[in-house]
């Protein structure tokens, strides 16, 4: 691990090696894991490492000639701190410079840690100490990979696009790649592992230099292969192995088990046997696993601009106004843009909404507060963490500052509806590859066959129907209507989009978009199923209004029928 640091004694490393050992064993830090949920959270480490590079550099003054490689390893920190801390979110907004922020501080640093106590200096190994409780950990690192391997999906990039940094100085090395693969492979995720440990292997080839060996990465890439069903490729692959070295422990059972599995299915099929393509391996060559989401294609073309469904026709019945929140008085000499962004459901977007100086103190109150966000399982009603929402969330209170209780108000007064029974002011921001799948604002009740429901909006609602009532506690009623603010601008990606009628509505600071989860009659509207595609380049802070039933009797009076 040590040779990532430029040490190339092999004693040297297995001194290291076993010196960090017998540290874990001594000592104990506690680790906050799921830092890459927020951008927002994870810029205080720019800051971190930026002071760690300091330490060393005092440590490096101490002992200049014995630790040339840490110097060298320093310089180069220096150049790449210089740049983060000029613009911490911009410099993490980009996913790969997140990862490796993730990496590094996960496990080259603990390499140098281990370098450092061959002949320990008391600054050093004290700032250490006392920064490491803040650091990611191997959750964190695992969770930044994955993200990365999420964007590429929805994004339909290639592994090269993210490797060679997406016109950006963001680069991914050979032993980035095939730490990439390694993460999904260990996570019995063949088809990223393959795609990654390819890419690992094709900047080999092209002669990067790098500590892992080509022999592992055709170890890992010809097994990942074979279980996405190529054997003639996994036996390609593992030839390859197989001639840079024979002896190896497994490639050649693996050989022969694949040509007696490939032969015994051409005997079967009476077919001839075809040497493995030529073309490299790339995105496309492999179909992705199906998973859990039945929308899940229609969900990441709209995060891609693809498949909207808005039309001249539709286009046509969009207009924007004036709104003064039905002579609402606080809005009557200044009432706020209004502009339709879909007609049914109607869907408006509301500009101006909040100042910056109001986005920037709600961001300060929501910091330190900042968790993991949460959804609520399906099955037993309780709050938990899941893989498919990446944010972290605060709750705000009117109390909190002048600002919340404005902004309260303010709604209220832009919609017409009372905001006593509301729910707390949501803020999230959104980390690496942070999203939102598909999902309902609103609980769901028993599923009624006489609602008038389309086939696929039907399949859809029986994935998700049991659902306890997620509000009873709060003797509100149910969310009938969302009020979504957008906080920030996001370069690239972070769209809100809405699979059942293929729209998609795309971040503006300072706006917001209003929309009912009810219709009038208290039954929910199943098209208002939406998701908040993954932020690709930027970081997105949003915050949230959930309006509930009870206190709207005369402000939105109650109706018969579904489209009342």
């Amino acid at each position: 691990m040590l040779s990532r640091l430029g040490i190339s004694k092999v004693t040297e490393r297995d001194t290291m090696r076993i010196l960090w050992a017998l540290l874990c064993c001594c000592c104990c830090w506690t680790t906050q894991a799921e830092i890459f949920t927020s951008i927002a959270q994870m810029t205080d480490l720019i800051f971190t490492e930026k002071e760690l590079v300091q330490s060393l550099r005092e440590y490096i003054k101490a002992e200049e000639v014995k630790l040339a490689a840490v110097k060298s390893w320093a310089n180069k920190l220096d150049d790449l701190t210089r740049v983060s801390t000029s613009d911490p979110e911009g410099y993490l907004a980009h996913p790969v410079n997140a990862y490796k922020l993730m990496k590094r501080l996960n496990t080259e640093w603990s390499d140098l840690e281990s370098l450092v106590l061959q002949n320990p200096s008391e600054g050093f190994i004290s700032n250490m100490s006392v920064h490491r409780q803040y650091f990611p950990d191997e959750e964190d690192e695992t969770g930044a990979a994955k993200a990365l391997m999420r964007l590429q999906d929805t994004y339909q990039l290639d592994s090269e696009a993210f490797s060679r940094g997406m016109h950006s100085n963001a680069l991914l090395t050979v032993d980035d790649c095939f730490d990439m693969g390694k993460t999904a492979y260990n996570d019995a995720d063949y088809y990223h592992a393959v795609l990654w440990m390819q890419q690992a292997l094709k900047q080999l080839d092209a002669g990067e230099e790098a500590v892992v060996s080509k022999v592992d990465i055709l170890d890992y890439l010809s097994y990942s292969v074979y279980q996405m069903g190529d054997l003639p490729r996994a036996i390609e692959l593992t030839r390859r192995l197989v001639a840079i070295d024979s002896s190896h422990q497994r490639a050649g059972g693996n050989l022969r088990y694949f040509e007696r599995l490939l032969f015994k299915q051409l005997n079967e099929l009476n077919q001839a046997y075809q040497p493995a393509s030529e073309e490299p391996i790339q995105l496309g060559t492999y179909s992705r696993p199906k998973d859990h989401l039945p929308e899940r294609e229609a969900y990441e073309a709209l995060c891609r601009g693809e498949g909207l469904q808005m039309n001249e026709v539709r286009r046509s019945r969009l207009f924007c106004r004036y709104q003064d929140g039905y002579r609402n008085p606080r809005l009557l000499l200044k009432p706020i843009k209004e502009e339709d962004e879909w007609d049914s459901p109607h869907i408006v977007r509301y500009l101006n909404m909040l100042s910056d100086e109001e986005i920037e103190k709600i961001k300060e109150l929501a910091k330190p507060r900042l968790a993991r966000a949460t959804v609520r399982d399906p099955k037993t009603g309780v709050l938990t963490t899941a893989n498919y929402r990446v944010s972290k969330s605060a709750w705000l209170e009117g109390d909190d500052d002048p600002v919340i209780d404005r902004v309260n108000r303010r709604i209220q007064d832009i919609t017409g509806l009372a905001v006593d029974t509301a729910e707390l002011l949501q803020v999230a921001n959104y980390g690496v590859g942070g999203q939102y799948e598909p999902h309902y604002d609103f609980s769901r009740r028993p599923f009624d066959s006489s609602l008038k429901v389309d086939g696929n909006r039907l399949a859809t609602f029986l994935n998700y129907k049991d659902e306890p009532d997620a509000f009873k506690r709060l003797g509100t009623g149910n969310r009938v209507a969302t009020f979504l603010n957008y906080m920030s601008d996001v370069e690239a990606g972070g769209a809100t989009v809405f699979p059942d009628f293929g729209a998609a509505i795309w971040p503006r600071k300072g706006t917001a978009v209003f929309w009912y989860n009810l219709f009038k009659s208290g039954e929910g509207d199943y098209r208002t199923r939406h998701a908040a595609c993954p932020v690709l380049v930027g970081s997105k802070w949003v915050s949230n209004k959930w309006i509930h039933e009870r206190g709207q009797e005369f402000r939105r009076p109650c109706g018969l029928t579904e489209v009342d």
